[in-house]
This record gives structure tokens, C-alpha cells and sequence, in this order.
């Protein structure tokens, strides 16, 4: 590993030290995003890679939860690659709806009680920050692992709240990043917020008006359109 012990160095970006495996994984990010907004398969090995810089970046600072959380994307996204492409050959469009009550009731109760839990285990084994870090740095780690954990899943029962859940990520990713010296992790969180708002007024705009159900009424499946 000796070779790659320059992605744990700094340079100076703009006159905030960054860790090279913090950069060039969220530009990875980035680039996964604007790829996936093309539908393009290439997305999922360009997500592996950064999510590989990111473990690097997140171990380098004792980042346990984050850590575990791109272990996470890493599988995840590699099961989505296969899943991706074989739903590109059969279907040829993807449908939408918001979920019901009962579902929402599900996601919440699971990232309170997932992030109480994990966090726990990340304070038993000392996996998060340092050794007697205080309890709300730890349960902020354990939110964002739990959180994109949710957010896929979210995402693979074409849920339109799974915006929301990365919503609620972002709004701790972004603080903890920048509390945890990754500045440049604080700054691509805060362009995945905006990114987010875009992509909860994306969804609703290619969607056909008429049959978005509220949130507030029985959910319902709605087909976008294609380009």
C-alpha cells in the first residue's frame, strides 16, 4: 500500500488543506451524479472508485461510520451495475410514486432507532472519531451511514422521499465533514444538497402532474417521461 500513500497527503486548495483521496473521490462523486443524470451505465464503476478514495480519506481521519458507509455504496452499487443494465434491456421506462404512510413511518422509525444503534456500536468499539468523542459527533456519523442506507433502498422502491432522506444526510453530511477537517467533502456535500432540491423538482416535473399523489393522499405509481 505504500505505493498510494500519496492519497493521504494534503495540498492546499484554495488555502484549505485537502487530502488528495478526499478530492479526487468526490470528484468521483460528482462525476457519478452528472453521469447518472445521462442514465449512463459508466456511472456505477466511476461511483466504486470514488467510494474506494472516500474509505481511504474516511479511515485516514477515524471516520468509522463514513467508512462503512462507502463500503456500503461500494457493494450496493455493485449489485446496482447488474441491476441497472438488465432493467435497461427489459423495461424502457421507470416509474415513480411517493409512499405511503405507512412506509413513511417505517423510514423514520428506522433511521432513529438504525442511527441510536450504530451509533452505539460505533461508541463500543471506538470506531468513530476518537476514543470518548462526544455522543453527538458519533450519532452524527451513524445518521449519514444509516441515512444512505435508507436512501438506496428508498431509491430501489422508486420512492420520490428518497430525495428527502438524502436531504436529511446532506444537512448533517456537511457540518460533520467540515468539523472532521474534509473540507473539500464539506463543500461537494453542500453542492449535493442543491443538487438534491434540483433533483425533488426534477422528479415532480417529469412526472405527469395529474397523478402525483400528495403526501398526503394514498400513494400512486406515475411513469416519467423519456427524452
Amino acid at each position: 500500500m505504500s505505493a498510494f500513500h500519496w492519497l493521504n497527503d494534503q495540498f492546499s486548495f484554495f488555502g484549505l488543506p485537502v487530502y488528495w483521496s478526499d478530492f479526487l473521490g468526490n470528484i468521483l462523486a460528482l462525476a457519478t451524479v452528472w453521469l447518472a443524470l445521462r442514465r449512463s451505465l459508466v456511472a456505477w464503476p466511476v461511483q466504486i472508485l470514488g467510494s474506494v478514495f472516500l474509505l481511504i480519506a474516511s479511515l485516514n481521519v477515524h471516520l468509522g461510520g463514513n467508512a462503512a458507509r462507502q463500503v456500503v455504496i461500494i457493494v450496493s452499487a455493485s449489485w446496482g451495475w447488474a441491476t441497472w443494465k438488465r432493467s435497461r434491456e427489459k423495461e424502457g421506462t421507470i416509474q415513480v410514486r411517493w409512499a405511503s404512510w405507512t412506509e413513511r413511518i417505517a423510514l423514520i422509525a428506522a433511521m432513529v432507532l438504525g442511527t441510536c444503534a450504530f451509533g452505539a456500536l460505533l461508541n463500543w468499539k471506538d470506531a468513530s472519531f476518537y476514543p470518548g468523542a462526544p455522543w453527538w459527533m458519533i450519532l452524527a456519523d451513524a445518521w449519514i451511514f444509516i441515512g444512505s442506507i435508507l436512501a438506496m433502498y428508498s431509491q430501489a422502491r422508486r420512492y420520490i422521499e428518497f430525495w428527502f432522506v438524502w436531504l436529511a444526510v446532506d444537512l448533517v453530511g456537511v457540518p460533520l465533514a467540515i468539523h472532521s477537517e474534509l473540507y473539500f467533502s464539506g463543500i461537494v456535500y453542500a453542492i449535493f444538497f442543491v443538487m438534491v432540491v434540483m433533483g425533488i423538482r426534477d422528479w415532480a416535473s417529469r412526472s405527469k402532474p395529474q397523478d402525483i399523489a400528495s403526501p398526503l393522499e394514498p400513494a400512486v405509481q406515475v411513469e416519467t417521461r423519456q427524452h
